[in-house]
């Protein structure tokens, strides 16, 4: 079993260290840059107006999903190199590492003025604003994939990294022959999230106003704000069918085909009785022109093989002493110049959050408290489904098939889109706002676990489903001694992601304008939000900072300790 293989905990790492501040310290001020640009770009920008008409719609899903494509690309390239720079490099994770839990407790209306603002300084306003919207929807796609790829990294069994090591694989044949492969169950199912969140948030992305600057683009994010805006239910229910039908589509040309294709990747020693299929991919390889240009790319692999660089030193072969060559005083300058920035904008960013008045900072507080609350009912109430509900699906082809797109398409669906109906639904309710901000944070952050725990469950080897079986361990104790181990580090990972998503899903949980009206609760999401809509830059600063720091400490105090156990313990060694 599983359990065979588990290794003891390593020592836990220091749960907050100087690396930390001094990361914390950059983000303000790059967040205090952003803020300082606002003052100078025009005082009025007005996009274009959106329309409304049923035939608009094929235009706006087309740039609507060019834009996601652009953000992917963007979010997997980044996914890759962060993750693999922070997994085969310790003295480089230290910095990496919390440098992404910093980055997923950014909410996206943070990100806002700073990308939006600084581009239109330096860009003319319609090339700003599309880029803009790109980055925007990357900061929605790119977290929980580099999550993903870096647990993976981390997990790498044993004799995969032996191999490479005898072979002196290159860096490159390891990065397309070991790493890549055993990630990629994770990296297709992450991608599934990754553009459902980038669905999700695609109405905040593509029309926006902070102040008096309205920003806007052309989209079917921005039709079905609209929509909701003006109580148009039926131009709703349209852009919503054309996120289904478009849903529906990537899923049977793309994300099945892919994962059906990825079977041939998992750690297994058997072949799986149930795996996964695509319609779409067995055509593929019945077609003539698809093998001709496999013909056409072969010269290509060789080449890539003729031109590998056996590495002169390979880790755990050679004495660790001669493995490590740092460069010392390349890297204490870099160190030195960020410490210098950091300090000269720094002490101008405190200036202004010292300028913020006291009940301000009381509100802050009491915000903290209560956005705190919400995400650990919403996670709870998320861990309790997607586990069972994951599983399902990870380990029956048959229910995968019928379950998959469904869930894809109500990850898909803007909850914002809905949220006034349902708000308008329990608002009479004791306690309805506050239990409509946990149903819409849900919403946002349950899909991170349930793909990880349907990775997780996919990446099971089969012939440990077999020794099960021989063993006749059935129920709590197949639960407990083969799916939860397999699944921990995927569960990590899931919560990680997911406890950011519900941080970043209460700017629009917890203050919500519709029909002329502003609904807002205590907390820290309808502060920024708050600040962002009338333009308060200092309590943005002070809010986003606060969320900011507030997530940083969890992660290090809790998420970060679970994940070495999960590197250590539950590794998929054979």
């Amino acid at each position: 079993m599983i359990q065979r293989i588990f290794r003891p905990p390593a020592p836990v790492e220091r749960w907050f260290g100087w690396s930390d501040l001094l990361i914390l310290l950059l983000v303000g001020v790059v967040i205090y840059l952003g803020i300082q640009l606002a003052f100078d770009t025009p005082a009025i920008v007005q996009g274009p107006q959106i329309s409304l008409h049923p035939a608009a719609l094929p235009y706006y899903a087309l740039l609507s999903l060019g834009r996601m494509l652009a953000a992917y690309a963007l979010s997997m390239a980044f996914s890759i190199v962060y993750g693999r720079a922070a997994a085969r490099r310790t003295a480089a994770s230290q910095w990496l590492l919390p440098v992404l839990d910093v980055l997923q407790s950014i909410p996206i209306l943070s990100f806002l003025p700073v990308v939006l603002l600084s581009l239109t300084a330096i860009l003319p306003q319609g090339l700003a604003v599309e880029l803009a919207a790109i980055v925007l929807i990357f900061t929605s796609q790119a977290w929980n994939l580099t999550f993903s790829f870096y647990q993976s990294m981390t997990t790498l069994p044993i004799e995969y990294r032996e191999a490479a090591a005898i072979f002196r694989l290159g860096g490159w044949l390891r990065f397309t022959k070991v790493e890549l492969p055993f990630a990629a169950v994770g990296l297709i199912w992450n991608s599934v999230m990754s553009w459902a969140g980038g669905w999700f948030f695609l109405m905040a992305a593509e029309i926006f106003s902070v102040g008096d600057r309205d920003f806007r683009l052309p989209g079917l994010g921005a039709y079905l704000q609209v929509a909701a805006d003006q109580n148009d239910l039926q131009a709703l229910l349209l852009g919503i069918g054309t996120l289904v039908v478009l849903i529906v589509l990537l899923d049977q040309f793309i994300w099945r085909p892919l994962l059906a294709w990825a079977e041939r990747f998992k750690v297994s020693q058997v072949e799986s009785d149930n795996p996964a299929t695509s319609w779409f991919l067995d055509a593929l390889r019945r077609s003539w022109l698809v093998a001709a240009a496999g013909r056409l790319l072969a010269p290509l692999e060789r080449l890539s093989e003729a031109l590998n660089r056996p590495p002169q030193i390979v880790d755990s072969l050679e004495p660790a002493d001669e493995a490590r060559r740092r460069r010392w005083l390349g890297r204490a300058l870099g160190v030195g110049a960020a410490v210098v920035i950091a300090v000269y904008f720094g002490l101008q960013a405190a200036q202004m959050l010292i300028a913020l008045p006291l009940d301000a900072w009381g509100r802050i507080g009491l915000g903290l408290a209560a956005t705190t609350g919400r995400v650990m009912v919403a996670v709870a109430l998320a861990l309790v489904w997607t586990i069972p509900v994951g599983v399902l699906i990870g380990t029956n082809d048959r229910a995968a098939r019928l379950l998959q797109p469904v869930v894809q398409i109500f990850a898909a669906i803007p909850a914002t889109a809905l949220f006034p109906v349902l708000l308008l639904g329990l608002i009479a309710v004791p306690g309805g706002g506050n239990l409509a901000a946990v149903l819409l944070m849900l919403l946002g952050t349950q899909w991170y676990l349930l793909f990880n725990v349907i990775a997780g469950a996919s990446a099971i080897p089969q012939d440990l489903k077999y020794t099960t079986q021989l063993l006749r361990l059935r129920g709590w104790r197949r639960w407990r001694t083969l799916i939860l181990p397999g699944l921990f580090p995927y569960i990590i990972t899931g919560l990680i992601t997911a406890s950011g998503g519900a941080w970043n899903a209460s700017i629009v949980a917890e203050y919500t304008q519709f029909g002329g009206q502003t609904l807002q609760l205590t907390g820290l999401g309808a502060l920024i939000s708050e600040a962002t809509a009338i333009a308060d830059y200092p309590l943005l600063l002070a809010a986003t900072v606060t969320m900011v720091v507030a997530v940083v400490l969890i992660n290090r105090l809790f998420w970060r300790r679970l994940y070495q156990v999960a590197e250590m313990r539950y590794r998929m060694d054979q």
